[in-house]
């Protein structure tokens, strides 16, 4: 008999302090993307995200969030982001761009905006001039991108790994 016995659905884990990362996603071409995305994001912690467009979030996707996220919606990203910036807020952009870092080799700031890319467009112009910098999770074999919200999960697990108290 196996020293393991599944535990579905444990309590989540207590953080000692708040998380001080806000997502923001420019309109998306899936509300499915836009779901998981608010699951990862509540599952992880994430006081906020800041969604624009024609967002729907579907509930038998992001299923039990409840109010443990805050979820805002807008017209457009970049008078939002101009708004976070002169609170403080680092941007990072979440993109294959030039002179994007890796994953690997980056330190989050603790309070931070990450700025997620649309599906087929990825981050537009006009928000890749706001950001204070990107960052891009390798890929090593095709296609030659992960799914946004793929992305977005792993970017948040790497916070998380980095400050796991909150």
């Amino acid at each position: 008999m196996s020293d393991f016995v599944q535990q579905r659905h444990k309590p989540p884990a207590a953080l000692q302090r708040p998380r001080e990362l806000l997502l923001a996603c420019p309109p998306m071409r899936s509300n499915v993307n836009l779901s998981r995305i608010v699951r990862a994001a509540a599952c992880c912690g994430i006081p906020r995200l800041i969604c624009c467009g024609n967002a729907r979030i579907l509930p038998e996707i992001s299923r039990e969030t409840g109010d443990s996220i805050q979820i805002e919606i807008h017209r457009t990203l970049p008078p939002v982001l101009v708004r976070l910036k002169q609170e403080g807020y680092p941007l990072i952009g979440l993109e294959q761009a030039s002179n994007s870092q890796s994953i690997f080799e980056f330190q989050f700031p603790r309070k931070v905006v990450l700025v997620i890319g649309n599906e087929r467009l990825g981050i537009e112009d006009e928000v890749l001039r706001l950001l204070s910098g990107t960052i891009e999770i390798p890929v090593y074999g095709l296609p030659a991108a992960h799914n946004a919200a793929t992305a977005t999960a792993m970017a948040l697990y790497e916070y998380c790994r980095q400050y796991p108290q909150g």
